[in-house]
C-alpha cells in the first residue's frame, strides 16, 4: 500500500481503480453470537428461501443468510462501480481550523455517485442480480428520494423497469428528486396512493396522511407480490444491503493505511442502517480482531430515535404487516414520523444486524435535533465547500461535538465519518433553517409507548 510522504497536509486521499476492493465484507462471520432469526408472520418460524423468493432473486436470498466472511463482487457490478468508485477520503482541515480543535476530522464522501449518495452501492448489485434472474421490473419505496434515484439509475444499467412509491411528505418537499428519478427512467408515485390496497386503506383513515417509509414499503411489496416478473428491492435494513455497502469501509481502511493513521472515533448517521453499516463494519472486524479499538457511534434524529428510545422486539418492516418479522430496535410499525427534512432517517425500525451489534455493546448511539444538525451542515458547507444532505448532518453534528471535546481535553483524536450524500436537492430544507422556520420535535417515550403497544406478539 502506498504511504504519503506528508500525511498531515493531505486533503484528498485517493485510491486508483485498480485498488478498489473486489469483495464485500460480511460481519456475520465474525460476531460472537448470531442475530435472532427472521420469522414468518403466520407461523412464527424462521423464514426459508421459499418464503422470500416471491420478492427477491435467489442470489440475494443467499447473501442475506450467508456466513462467509467475504463475497465476491461480480465484474459486471465493478464495471458500473467504476463510474464513481473508489470514492475520496477527505481531511476536513478547514472545519478543524474553524472549531479550533486538535482533532483530525476525516470524511468518506459518497456524494460523487450518479445519485449523489451512497445508495447506488447496493442498487447496482440488486438490479444486476434481478436481471440475471430474468426479472423485468423492480418496485421499491423511497423517503428523501436518494434510494429511489439510485434504483432508477441501476435499473437503467440492466434494462429493468423501476416503479417507486415515495413518502408523501418528501414527494411534496423535493420535486426535483421526482424529476431526477424520471430522468433515469423510473416511475414515481406519492405514498400512500390509490394504486394499492395498503395505500387506499391508509387514505380512507387519513386522507391527509404524510406517509411513512413503512407505508411505502407495504405498497411496493404488494405490487411486487402480484407479478412473477416483478421483484421488490429494499434500500436499507436487510443484511445483503449492508453487505454491499461495506465497500465504503473497505476503501476507507486502505485510504487510512496510505496516511499511516487509524480512526479513534467513527461516526455515522443511522436510519435503516445501510450507510452506518457500510462505513463501520470493516472497522468493527478490525476491532473484534484486536487490530484497532475505535469508538463506533450511531447518530439518529431525535424525532425518530429507534436505537436510543425504541424497544428491541420483533416487528414488521412495513405498516400493513406484509413483511417477515425482524427483531430490531423499533418505534412500532404504525409509527408516523413528523415530516422532518432528513427523509432517509424516518424509518420506524433499525437494521436487525445493527440492532444486534448495539445489543452486544459494540457500538454507541445518540440522537440529534434538526436544529443542531442543520447548524453543523451550514458550518460544514461554509468551511469544506460541500452542502451535505440532511441525513449526514446528524453525523457531522456528532463529529463537531467530539472535536469540541478534544478542544477541551487537548486530545488529538482521529475522527472519521461518512458524508453519505450531498444536499443539492435539499436546499428547501436549508432555506427553512436559515429563515428560522425549521420545526423540531423530540419524540418522548410516552409518545413511543402508544405505537409499541401494538407490536405483534411473539413467544420468547
Amino acid at each position: 500500500m502506498r504511504v504519503m510522504t506528508d500525511p498531515e497536509r493531505a486533503t484528498k486521499i485517493l485510491l486508483t481503480e485498480a485498488e478498489m476492493p473486489r469483495q464485500w465484507y460480511n460481519l456475520l462471520a465474525d460476531l460472537p453470537t448470531p442475530p435472532p432469526p427472521v420469522l414468518h408472520p403466520g407461523t412464527l418460524q424462521p423464514v426459508g428461501p421459499d418464503d422470500l423468493s416471491p420478492l427477491f432473486p435467489m442470489a440475494l436470498i443467499l447473501q442475506e443468510v450467508a456466513t462467509d466472511r467475504y463475497v465476491d463482487i461480480p465484474e459486471e457490478v465493478l464495471d458500473v462501480y467504476r463510474l464513481w468508485r473508489p470514492s475520496p477520503l477527505f481531511r476536513a482541515h478547514r472545519l478543524e481550523k474553524a472549531l479550533g480543535t486538535p482533532a483530525k476530522i476525516f470524511y468518506k464522501y459518497e456524494g460523487v455517485s450518479p445519485a449523489g449518495s451512497h445508495k447506488p452501492n447496493t442498487a447496482v448489485p440488486q438490479a444486476y442480480y434481478n436481471a440475471q434472474a430474468g426479472i423485468t421490473r423492480l418496485t421499491t419505496e423511497t423517503g428523501a428520494g436518494q434510494w429511489g434515484t439510485s434504483l432508477a439509475f441501476a435499473c437503467a444499467q440492466y434494462g429493468l423497469d423501476c416503479e417507486i412509491w415515495q413518502v408523501r411528505a418528501s414527494y411534496d418537499q423535493k420535486p426535483y428528486r421526482k424529476i431526477m428519478i424520471e430522468t433515469f427512467g423510473g416511475t414515481v408515485h406519492p405514498s400512500p396512493s390509490e394504486l394499492t390496497n395498503a395505500g387506499r386503506a391508509i387514505l380512507a383513515a387519513n386522507p391527509d396522511s404524510p406517509g411513512s417509509l413503512g407505508i411505502a414499503i407495504s405498497e411496493a411489496v404488494e405490487v411486487a407480490a402480484q407479478d412473477p416478473n416483478t421483484n421488490y428491492a429494499l434500500g436499507s435494513v436487510l443484511n445483503h444491503v449492508l453487505l454491499h455497502q461495506t465497500i465504503i469501509g473497505e476503501e476507507a481502511l486502505r485510504q487510512f493505511a496510505q496516511i499511516g493513521m487509524t480512526p479513534d472515533v467513527i461516526v455515522g448517521c443511522t436510519g435503516g442502517g445501510s450507510n452506518f453499516g457500510g462505513l463501520t463494519f470493516p472497522f468493527l472486524r478490525e476491532k473484534l480482531a484486536g487490530r484497532m479499538d475505535p469508538v463506533i457511534r450511531a447518530v439518529e434524529p431525535a424525532s425518530c430515535p429507534s436505537l436510543t428510545k425504541g424497544v428491541y422486539a420483533y416487528d414488521f418492516g412495513d405498516t400493513a404487516g406484509m413483511t417477515p418479522l425482524m427483531k430490531m430496535h423499533t418505534l412500532g410499525h404504525d409509527f408516523i414520523p413528523d415530516p422532518i427534512h432528513a427523509g432517509g432517517l424516518r424509518y420506524h425500525g433499525m437494521s436487525p444486524l445493527i440492532s444486534h451489534v448495539y445489543e452486544l455493546g459494540l457500538i454507541e448511539a445518540v440522537a440529534k435535533s434538526q436544529q443542531d444538525c442543520f447548524a453543523a451542515g451550514v458550518q460544514f458547507a461554509r468551511t469544506e465547500g460541500i452542502v451535505p444532505a440532511p441525513e449526514p448532518t446528524h453525523a457531522l453534528a456528532a463529529c463537531v461535538d467530539e472535536a469540541l471535546r478534544c478542544k477541551e481535553t487537548g486530545e488529538e483524536k482521529v475522527i472519521l465519518t461518512a458524508l453519505c450524500g450531498h444536499g443539492h436537492l435539499d436546499l428547501a430544507a436549508y432555506g427553512a433553517y436559515l429563515a428560522g422556520d425549521l420545526v423540531d420535535h423530540e419524540l418522548s417515550r410516552d409518545e413511543i409507548a402508544e405505537f409499541v403497544a401494538a407490536l405483534p406478539a411473539v413467544p420468547a
